[in-house]
């Protein structure tokens, strides 16, 4: 119980960073996201794989980025007991790096990269793990936000649709390179997998 309630910490930090953050930049008249922003294949725009889910557009941008990070962060903590840190570098560096690859020469800034990732793990988890607890994660997910899969199509202006398919493949990868333990209930000591 103890690490679920750290874990809810944590992801409650990071959505209240994310605001801090959208504050600063807001303040510096959005300052950061040229400085800090992922901008393809030049050097000075490669620390923004890294940044890129740390800044927003406009605080909008991020009430829209926020409910789901809440919801597939907790199906992500409440279902994964190890391998969170190389599940999120795996989203942020694979996704953030091909996104700095292939993507088109603006400023790319946003969380829903990430977003896209924790979906693109959550479903791809389900199918691989094929245990009631994953494949329940991802049918909650698939429900919720499987609308989101439009948002991988390009078409929508001032929309890094790249971040959100690249951010879906990178999350699907680590569905089948990390191996996670899943975390189910226990009745009785009983466990319900």
């Amino acid at each position: 119980m103890r690490a679920v309630l750290r874990r809810t910490k944590m992801l409650v930090a990071f959505v209240a960073l994310l605001w801090a953050v959208q504050l600063v930049n807001w303040i510096t008249g959005y300052g950061l996201n040229p400085a800090f922003g992922l901008i393809p294949r030049q050097v000075s725009g490669l620390d923004g794989v890294i940044a890129m889910p740390l800044l927003h557009a406009s605080f909008a941008h991020l009430m829209a980025n926020t409910p789901p990070l809440l919801v597939m962060g907790g199906l992500l903590l409440a279902t994964t007991t190890r391998a969170l840190l190389a599940v999120n570098a795996l989203v942020i560096g694979l996704g953030g790096g091909l996104v700095w690859l292939f993507a088109s020469s603006a400023i790319h800034i946003g969380a829903s990269g990430l977003v896209f990732g924790w979906f693109g793990f959550l479903v791809a988890r389900g199918l691989v793990d094929r245990s009631p607890v994953t494949l329940g994660a991802a049918l909650v997910v698939g429900v919720l936000y499987g609308s989101l899969l439009w948002g991988v199509l390009p078409g929508q202006a001032g929309v890094s649709w790249e971040a959100h398919l690249f951010g879906a493949v990178a999350g699907a990868v680590a569905a089948f390179l990390v191996r996670t333990q899943v975390h189910a209930p226990r009745l009785g000591g009983v466990n319900l997998e």
